[in-house]
């Protein structure tokens, strides 16, 4: 059972998510409609990268590195927005559930931005979604389930592990996966839950709402300019 405040905050984020996958498809020129459930409704190259999409050719035409930021916030097509806001709903509560609500926010932004960062750097030309994140928040509980030992921590690294196994085998069957953007979100997020401690070992503090209001303060500025941008863009 989650409390009210997890259950809202869980909430915006997937409508942060919604708003701007449909805005990317408001952009759009030339929306094309398949049967392929992988590319139903996706919105147009031209305006991913105007809205935030990272990867070497993104950072080739918009030179902005605060795209590993807003790349986790957008999304390819209706299939991957739908599998990736289910997954939010399954991870997010248990997470918060043993970091708290500011850590799992601010795990799952930082992580995000470290897995599309390291797609920059491994050469992924586009990528999008919030896998990366999502990644980092399972990069967390495996961590947790490891350091804790019990007979919780035991259940919880065993699901960490069927959830790792099942994001392989899913990079190893479909095309397009960045498997640089798991794995990079996956380290991100064990880093940081060991640089955050969890809350039977640490009380959540005046810096973990700090850290988390920074961060979300600083991705919505970056939302919101993306759209703004975008905007110009389109009616040049």
């Amino acid at each position: 059972m989650i409390d009210n405040r997890t259950k809202v905050t869980i909430q915006t984020i997937i409508w942060i998510n919604v708003i701007m996958y449909a805005v990317s498809l408001l952009f759009s020129r030339g929306l094309h409609f398949t049967l392929n459930p992988l590319n139903a409704l996706a919105p147009s190259i031209d305006a991913l990268i105007f809205l935030g999409a990272s990867g070497t050719m993104a950072l080739a035409y918009t030179h902005d590195w605060s795209s590993i930021f807003t790349a986790n916030w957008l999304h390819g097509s209706l299939l991957h927005i739908l599998f990736n806001m289910m997954a939010l709903h399954t991870l997010a509560p248990l997470t918060t559930k043993e970091f708290g609500l500011y850590r799992m926010l601010s795990i799952y932004i930082l992580s995000g931005a470290g897995g599309f960062f390291l797609s920059c750097i491994g050469g992924v030309p586009l990528t999008i979604g919030a896998s990366a994140g999502l990644c980092g928040l399972i990069g967390a509980l495996f961590y947790f389930g490891w350091s804790r030992g019990g007979s919780w921590g035991k259940m919880v690294f065993d699901q960490t592990k069927s959830w790792i196994f099942s994001l392989v085998l899913i990079g190893l069957i479909l095309p397009n996966i960045n498997n640089w953007g798991h794995g990079g979100g996956f380290a991100a997020g064990f880093i940081l839950a060991v640089l955050f401690g969890y809350e039977e070992r640490r009380r959540s503090g005046k810096i973990d709402i700090l850290v988390c209001a920074g961060m979300s303060v600083f991705t919505c500025f970056l939302l919101f300019r993306s759209i703004f941008q975008g905007m110009a863009a389109i009616l040049k």
